[in-house]
């Protein structure tokens, strides 16, 4: 295209563009056409004047205007959530509470269960746990003498700055092969 073509389709669409912008152009609807709200009252025979004010007329119960405005405070239910935000700060509720989450390092070499140790422990503080074990076994089928993961899961704990207080289970739950840890 040349220049002068440019210019043509240009003009054009400023004509098209001045055409929809015309102030001449009025709505058809009226000025003070009546509302649907207004259409209604008349087809039902009453003004929409007559409604207003038997709306106006009508009387509020105080208690219903205070409690739509302010709402209602569940003093109860405050009470039973502070007293269990208290106990998750008890140091012996912890002790006795059960593990929300567990992970089991048999059969892992050292780097592999330091590494399975760092995700889990991630995912269990973005899940806002509060207690976990970790299953470490006693050592028994370790080569040599000293059992290899025990000492590193001990090592583990008190490097990472996220977990706190640690010990053991019951022998029912594990013994001395499994520690539980609270999350701080």
């Amino acid at each position: 295209m040349d220049m002068d073509a440019l210019m043509l389709q240009y003009a054009d669409m400023q004509k098209k563009a001045a055409v929809r912008k015309n102030p001449s152009q009025k709505s058809h609807k009226r000025a003070n056409a009546p509302t649907a709200e207004e259409k209604e009252a008349a087809r039902q025979g009453y003004s929409y004047e007559q409604q207003m004010e038997a709306d106006n007329r009508r009387r509020a119960n105080p208690m219903d205007v205070w409690l739509n405005r302010y709402g209602t405070v569940d003093k109860d239910k405050i009470q039973d959530e502070a007293d269990a935000n208290a106990r998750l700060h008890d140091i012996h509720y912890l002790k006795q509470l059960r593990p929300e989450d567990r992970i089991d390092l048999h059969q892992m070499t050292r780097a592999e269960a330091w590494t399975a140790l760092e995700h889990f422990v991630s995912a269990c503080s973005h899940r806002g746990l509060k207690k976990i074990l970790i299953i470490h076994g006693k050592g028994e089928h370790s080569h040599g003498s000293d059992p290899v993961l025990g000492p590193m899961v001990k090592a583990f704990i008190e490097q990472d700055k996220r977990l706190g207080l640690s010990g053991h289970p019951d022998r029912n739950h594990g013994g001395s092969g499994a520690t539980w840890v609270i999350l701080r």
